[in-house]
């Protein structure tokens, strides 16, 4: 079974950065963030195999967030900067076994509570 704690969310103006962190118990393969606005289907944000450096963006995102991860320390990361008004949501970490990033919410098996995000124009 595999635990997953978030943190780091906040309120932010426009342009502003913040840092996402989640703290993993248990084995894990690949790791991704995603992010749900009431009304709105959960979507991914980012995800990485935590073996190795491969990593999915959305588009939306590209350029403006990393995610990473620190093994040692079972902590995965997602650095957010130019933040807009529209990357306002809850952000949720995930994990799975597969062996491949994914940007589908579907394909990860355990989730943590989830941090808010809020960017004020």
């Amino acid at each position: 079974q595999v635990q997953l704690v978030e943190s780091g969310g906040g309120s932010v103006q426009a342009g502003g950065s913040l840092r996402l962190s989640c703290v993993a118990s248990g084995y894990t393969r690949t790791m991704g963030w995603f992010r749900q606005v009431p009304g709105k289907e959960r979507e991914g944000v980012a995800s990485t195999y935590t073996i190795g450096s491969l990593t999915y963006y959305a588009d939306s995102v590209k350029g403006r967030f990393t995610i990473s991860k620190d093994n040692a320390k079972s902590t995965l990361y997602l650095q957010m900067n130019s933040l807009k008004p529209e990357d306002t949501a809850m952000y949720y970490c995930a994990a799975t076994t597969l062996r491949t990033p994914s940007l589908w919410p579907a394909d990860f098996d355990y989730w943590g509570q989830g941090t808010q995000v809020t960017v004020s124009s």
